[in-house]
């Protein structure tokens, strides 16, 4: 154990009730009317607002006789809209919440006489806190023990060397253990210590915008503004046909006609499907930490993982120890380590050794509490090995532990007896075996050692790893092992869980390759050994100029630049440093393989879902346009007019904005709920790829079309039947409304097959009865200038609707390649096959 008390759970309690939370304070909260002031910001919105307001003003003005239904339309519209968005604002932000609550930093502190690992909001003045390196200090504090420590403190200072700090000396929270390992007493937390004086937490969940919604929007204002040109020309010609007098009808009908045809709900749609998306993600315990991960996962083409612990168990037996001094070894075991014996703080390879010399007759927290450092050589993957000095019969003695080949080359053997020793070594490593070295030495020296030969460790492949390899393989995925391992235990590793470990590159070849040879080696090779981080950065950039996405995993201090520069960089949550979860966009909280390939599957689904809903809208607004632009066009030529006297447009502003928002909103949103079961199938999507697909843009031209071209005949043939130009037009509203409801089964199999929504499913059967209830209802038939409609029409519209639907249908099945459009793994492009 430590040697140091800490607190009671009592006396933490009354220190927490008197401190708080080790936290900065919340922002404030953005009150209800800013909300809503910010769902109105649209330029769309401006121009409905506008609308609303020119309606009510010539509703006065000619003495307010009848109730002003469009005016009543659009303002409940308006309502509606708000109200969507506001709920979709506020699921959002719940989502975040909970993500922000799963990534939670977790500290070591000395409570009740033994090691608790709590979260570091639960810190109080006058605990005693464990750090290792990659932890961030959790508050300010005054360092009680060290071994070797290093911080870095260029969050406070800017200056970017780490500096060694000894005890006695004072800590400050936000500052990174970048080296060694200490026991510090908290003196100040939350807004009280140094890192209060800093504007915002570095874990904090990014809430920007991400690179999708920002496409998404500008892909919007383009529509928007063909659009909008469009609803000048309506203007201008219902003006030049119907004269100055009826400028308040054309200029009406031209916004409801440029707002029905731009799906302004479309970013709160896409912030929910994003939303929905990683707290399904985070229910299969991966932590998206930036929005931005969501679409660079479904875009990912190799995985570059580490072996410990994400490939395997990371649970670390001793199989066998090999030495020829074994009660030299087992005191290097022991006392080369920092991990707190009796409690689960440390590295589990130090508990495996632990455990094994204890089974081995060692008492561990003896030799601990006697054995009283001196002086110490952290572990570093710069010379892969630590030291430690104590005093032993009052004569300082070494012990080390690390990489075997290390050791033996500082090692007093001769030639011959280190290359018998590195024979075994290989052929142990051969067996999937981890090798850790273990020498000795009197006095404080890392060379001429005595060799005390080497322990067998054993860290099984996670039973689930080779299913995940084998199906991140058949979506296009290359699956890499990158390990500081030896190259025999990684290559036995990888041919057990599938991936090809023939040839195995170590990261001495890495440092003799040019940059050519790196970005080839890259692409053919499956596994590389004894590489350090600066390594993997490397290998990052490699593989990113040779046109992949890239996922890296990562946990130590060093592996940050790595996970920085990747496409997709991801932290260990459970064994990870501080730093890495911080630079990360992705946080692994079981630290399982099995779990990337999942959020791949479910960036995957939630890009396709995103498609599926743009798909769906702009299906309407290519029919709404066609349908109102030649029908009017074709009004204007036949001379057909409406009771009034007007221009028999084909629907009117209110039942414009009616279809927008009945038919459109609510499916939309359960699209974000649908589940995709081919999207592993798929190939990786390009980064490039536009918004709309040829797919999914061939489905909005030619369903669009069919809607409108039904919706034109209508038009035509039922006034050769004796119905009036109004029933006409409702029969059309009618059947525009069921139509685009049906025509939200064929855009979601457009790519390929989907689960049953039962969401979607209710959704839909309430929208209809909400408008067969509106050609029934009175007081909805005057709201929206709807004419009763007969069995016989009813006929009409059923024949209509079913002919558009099964042209949807049809179109679907037939168009429909590989993997429904989205191109199958087995026919990419060689560019980009991993």
């Amino acid at each position: 154990m430590s040697g140091f008390d800490g607190l009671t759970t009592e006396q933490a309690a009354q220190a927490f009730a008197a401190h708080g939370p080790n936290a900065l304070p919340e922002p404030k909260t953005t009150p209800l009317w800013r909300r809503v002031g910010r769902q109105l910001r649209s330029s769309l919105i401006y121009i409905l607002l506008f609308a609303l307001i020119f309606d009510i003003a010539v509703w006065l003005r000619e003495g307010g006789r009848s109730w002003p239904f469009e005016a009543l339309a659009i303002g409940s519209i308006l309502l509606f809209n708000t109200a969507m968005g506001l709920w979709q604002e506020y699921r959002s932000e719940d989502a975040l919440s909970k993500l922000k609550l799963l990534a939670t930093p977790l500290a070591w502190v000395v409570r009740d006489g033994a090691l608790s690992h709590i979260p570091v909001a639960d810190i109080v003045p006058g605990d005693v806190a464990r750090l290792e390196a990659g932890d961030r200090v959790p508050a300010d504090g005054r360092l009680l023990d060290e071994q070797g420590l290093m911080l870095d403190e260029s969050i406070l200072t800017g200056e970017s060397l780490p500096a060694e700090r000894k005890a006695g000396e004072e800590l400050f929270a936000g500052t990174l253990t970048v080296r060694g390992s200490a026991f510090v007493e908290i003196t100040r937390t939350g807004a009280h210590s140094a890192m209060g004086r800093i504007a915002t937490m570095l874990g904090a969940v990014a809430a920007d915008r991400t690179p999708l919604e920002r496409r998404l929007e500008s892909f919007g204002q383009r529509v928007a503004r063909v659009v909008l040109a469009l609803a000048v020309v309506l203007a201008i010609a219902g003006v030049a046909i119907d004269g100055v007098s009826r400028l308040d009808e054309a200029l009406l009908f031209a916004v409801a006609v440029a707002v029905a045809a731009v799906p302004e709900g479309m970013p709160a749609v896409l912030t929910m499907t994003l939303a929905l998306g990683t707290e399904r993600m985070s229910k299969r315990k991966a932590v998206i930490r930036r929005l931005s991960a969501v679409e660079a996962l479904g875009s990912v083409t190799v995985i570059a993982t580490d072996k410990t612990g994400t490939l395997t168990e990371n649970v670390m037996t001793v199989h066998e120890l090999h030495s020829p001094r074994r009660d030299g070894a087992l005191r290097a075991m022991v006392i080369a380590g920092d991990a707190e014996p009796g409690s689960a703080a440390g590295d589990p390879l130090e508990h495996g050794l632990y455990a094994y010399a204890s089974t081995a007759g060692l008492d561990v927290a003896g030799v601990r509490a006697t054995a009283q450092r001196t002086s110490a050589r952290p572990f570093d993957s710069a010379w892969r090995f630590m030291r430690v000095t104590v005093a032993e019969n009052s004569a300082p003695i070494s012990y080390l532990k690390g990489a075997a080949e290390v050791l033996l080359d500082r090692s007093t053997l001769t030639g011959e007896e280190r290359a018998h020793w590195m024979r075994q070594i290989e052929d142990l490593a051969g067996r999937g075996y981890r090798i850790l070295g273990f020498a000795c030495a009197p006095g404080e020296t890392e060379s001429e050692l005595e060799w005390l030969g080497v322990a067998l460790l054993w860290d099984p492949p996670r039973a689930e790893v080779p299913a995940a390899v084998a199906a991140a393989q058949a979506a296009g995925v290359k699956v890499l092992m990158i390990t500081g391992d030896h190259p025999a235990t990684a290559a036995a590793v990888a041919e057990q869980i599938g991936i090809d470990g023939t040839a195995v590159l170590t990261g001495e070849d890495l440092d003799r390759m040019s940059s050519e040879q790196l970005v080839d080696a890259a692409r053919h090779v499956g596994v590389f050994a004894r590489v350090s981080p600066e390594h993997k950065l490397a290998l990052v950039d490699a593989l990113k100029s040779g046109g992949h996405i890239v996922a890296m995993t990562g946990d130590g201090v060093n592996d940050a630049p790595a996970l920085k520069r990747a496409d997709v960089g991801v932290a260990m949550g459970q064994r990870g440093s501080d730093v890495s979860r911080e630079v990360a966009d992705m946080v692994l909280l079981d630290d399982n393989f099995a779990t990337i390939v999942a959020a791949i599957e479910e960036g995957r689904s939630i890009y396709e879902n995103i498609q599926k809903f743009i798909r769906f809208l702009f299906s309407t607004n290519v029919a709404l346009v066609l349908l109102v632009g030649f029908g009017v066009l074709g009004a204007a030529l036949t001379g057909v007019r409406d009771d009034a006297g007007n221009i028999l447009v084909p629907l009117t502003a209110a039942q414009l904005l009616w279809i927008n928002v009945l038919a459109d909103g609510p499916p939309a949103l359960a699209l974000a709920l649908d589940r995709n079961p081919d999207v592993m199938t798929w190939a990786p999507r390009r980064p490039t790829e536009p918004l709309l697909d040829r797919a999914s843009l061939r489905f909005v031209l030619i369903t669009g079309t069919a809607k409108a071209a039904i919706g034109l005949g209508l038009l035509v043939v039922l006034p050769f039947i004796d119905y009036t130009a109004l029933e006409t037009r409702s029969a059309v509203f009618v059947y525009e409304t069921v139509a685009q409801l049906a025509f939200v089964y064929p855009a979601r199999r457009v790519h390929g097959h989907a689960l049953t929504n039962r969401t979607l499913n209710v959704i839909v059967v309430v929208s209809l009865a909400l408008q067969v209830a509106v050609a029934l209802l009175p007081a909805l038939r005057q709201l929206l200038g709807v004419e009763p409609v007969g069995p016989a029409l009813w006929l009409w519209i059923g024949a209509a609707g079913g002919t558009s639907w099964g042209v949807a249908e049809i179109y679907t099945r037939l168009a429909a390649g590989p993997a429904g459009g989205a191109p199958a793994v087995g026919n990419m492009a060689r560019r980009r096959t991993p």
